[in-house]
């Protein structure tokens, strides 16, 4: 959070019904508290419509769905996972170059200069490019924990391929094992980790197929809101505002919150 007088940034966890991707309200704060207690405040019947639900990589809106509505299914979000093994895959790029250079990426560093090419998916790659690829990174990686690392996001990226879930579920756990090994780079061994912790949401995907779009799609029309908006120092305005921009809002809930105002 920014601090200041006129730099205070307040933030919201947005709640999405992502099959019909409309927004149902806006909470305050990032913890898990206020969304527990929206879910608990609909009741127990809409507990039991809530069938499935998908989320980034957060371990504190993943308790969200371990106490309110326990009975329903979690999907890991694909792009996060995704996105979370290239940060790694990076963490060791930049690891080692500092190992082996003693400074921070400059322009005509071999690690800095493949960078572009190591997050794009292997498939994107002609085989020119690949070549130039590995070339630099022989250049640039002596222990070849980078090239390691790319092969380790790669075999991610590979896992959603598997149409079945229960013959992803053993690629996942050959996966968990094979990167658990101590001669694989740390950043390898945090994938493995990471994994392994979210082993069953990765797994529920393959059934489930849902994304965490529509999530993201709102929470970029609330930012837009509150920019618009010069900043609504007022949660509440900005919850209206964002409610009433985002389309077909609870009505009630609408009036609930002007005659409270």
């Amino acid at each position: 959070m920014k601090t200041g007088q006129r730099r205070i940034q307040h933030f919201v966890t947005v709640l999405v019904d992502v099959k019909r991707g409309q927004l149902l309200d806006l909470v305050p704060d990032r913890k898990s508290e206020e969304p527990k207690r929206w879910i608990k405040q609909r009741g127990e019947e809409c507990c039991a419509g809530v069938h499935s639900g998908t989320l980034d990589l957060s371990a504190t809106y993943r308790s969200v769905f371990d106490e309110a509505p326990p009975h329903a299914r979690l999907v890991a979000d694909k792009f996060h996972v995704v996105r979370h093994m290239t940060t790694k895959l990076d963490e060791c790029r930049r690891r080692v170059q500092n190992e082996t250079l003693g400074h921070r990426d400059r322009k005509n560093d071999p690690l800095f200069r493949v960078r572009r090419r190591l997050s794009m998916a292997a498939e994107r790659l002609d085989a020119e490019g690949r070549y130039k690829m590995l070339g630099i990174l022989r250049a640039g990686d002596p222990g070849e924990d980078v090239q390691a690392a790319w092969w380790a996001k790669e075999a991610v990226r590979e896992l959603y391929e598997v149409d079945d879930s229960s013959l992803a579920g053993g690629f996942i756990d050959e996966l968990i094992t094979d990167m658990a090994d101590r001669d694989w780079p740390v950043e390898v061994r945090s994938m493995g980790r990471t994994l392994a912790r979210w082993r069953e949401p990765i797994i529920a995907w393959h059934d489930l197929r849902i994304s965490n779009g529509p999530t993201e799609s709102m929470n970029n029309l609330a930012k837009r809101i509150k920019r618009v908006g010069f900043g609504f120092r007022s949660f509440r305005n900005h919850r209206i505002r964002t409610l009433l921009h985002a389309g077909k809002p609870d009505w009630s809930l609408l009036a609930t919150l002007r005659v409270a105002g």
